[in-house]
């Protein structure tokens, strides 16, 4: 964890020092290099050397450039919720990443919530099926796998390719790209140098961006040419203001502010979490930053239990809470729920519909 924060610090805030220079100098060929790959491996599935599956259903893609949290799964999230809202059939598939399955496609929820672990399928698959019990989830290595199954056997009218930017196997009528308000490219820089997976000119691939933490009413922050055609859309990532127990309890947060709290998380960016349960006036005697998709193996449970022994609370994320179970700590632990706050929901919505005509109806 400690070398991720550091490569993190690195490649936002730029090296401190001579010896950060000299690694980053020899990190910026090799990243020139993973970025050149992915160049080729992009233009050998436009050119139709490598095949892609086409679905019979209308797919949207949602995705990122940037290694790490730009809040995908609250954007899946609210996809979801849409599509249902209108009475379609609506099929998550993932990669499943963090999971321990190894079957070819991975039957997470058909309509009845998570009929599966989240050590199994990964826990964000996990948790979109206990968000949305009426959605069809689903993981597959092979996500056209998954798209198959879900169209062929389940009767999907409509899938969501979870973290499918770079998955160019599946073919998709809507590509939605996230991309952080504050620092959209990172440094500008492919890994390891930076944080992009792909060449920034990848971005033209989108048909949609979301710019995700952005301040109320704001637009981008910095919005050269790169973006200059293409449909943006801003956002909040906003804590809820209650929390929930591991046992079900639901308690506002305001009620925790009097008291100590242990603050954890294993996802991207740990560090916005904190901020954002500081901002709300919790008072954190302790923030354990953890690699995303972590394990709560026994060691880490005892390491959690021991920080909260001064403490009245333990608090993380909902990511992390379907990993764990009510007997794991002697003090009360909450998870608090996140959701995506669209500035224009209305139009957004609308546009997505229109980018696929022909396969797809504008909502009445």
């Amino acid at each position: 964890m400690k070398i991720l924060s550091w490569h993190r610090r690195l490649v936002l805030q730029g090296p401190d020092g001579f010896l950060d220079l000299l690694l980053l100098g020899v990190l910026i060929p090799l990243g020139w290099l993973y970025g050149l790959v992915g160049l080729c491996r992009a233009a050998l599935y436009r050119c139709g050397v490598l095949s892609s599956f086409r679905s019979p259903v209308p797919v949207i893609s949602v995705g990122n450039i940037t290694a790490g949290g730009t809040g995908k799964t609250p954007v899946v999230d609210a996809l979801v919720k849409h599509f249902l809202s209108q009475g379609l059939r609506v099929a998550v598939v993932s990669r499943g990443y963090g999971g321990a399955l190894q079957e070819r496609v991975g039957v997470v929820s058909v309509g009845e919530g998570p009929q599966m672990a989240a050590d199994l399928c990964g826990d964000e698959p996990f948790l979109l099926a206990r968000r949305n019990p009426q959605a069809l989830v689903f993981v597959a290595r092979k996500r056209a796998d998954g798209v198959r199954t879900a169209v062929e056997r389940y009767q999907a009218e409509r899938i969501i390719l979870d973290d499918g930017f770079q998955h160019l196997a599946v073919q998709r009528d809507v590509d939605i790209l996230l991309l952080d308000g504050s620092k959209p490219l990172g440094n500008g820089q492919v890994l390891p140098a930076g944080l992009l997976r792909e060449f920034p000119s990848a971005v033209k691939r989108a048909d949609l961006l979301v710019f995700t933490r952005c301040p109320e009413g704001s637009g981008s922050p910095s919005a050269p040419p790169l973006y200059a055609e293409k449909p943006a859309y801003y956002s909040q990532h906003l804590l809820a203001s209650e929390a929930i127990s591991l046992a079900g309890e639901v308690v506002p947060l305001a009620r925790l502010q009097t008291k100590k709290g242990v603050a954890f998380a294993g996802i991207a960016d740990p560090t916005s979490f904190f901020e954002a349960l500081a901002a709300k006036g919790l008072l954190l005697v302790e923030n354990l930053a953890l690699s995303d998709h972590v394990v709560y193996d026994i060691q880490l449970v005892k390491r959690l239990s021991r920080l909260a022994e001064g403490a009245d609370y333990l608090i993380t994320t909902e990511k992390d809470a379907v990993k764990l179970d009510l007997g794991d700590f002697s003090v009360p632990c909450y998870q608090v729920p996140l959701a995506m706050h669209l500035f224009d929901e209305e139009g957004f919505f609308q546009k997505l519909h229109q980018i696929i005509p022909g396969r797809d109806h504008a909502p009445e």
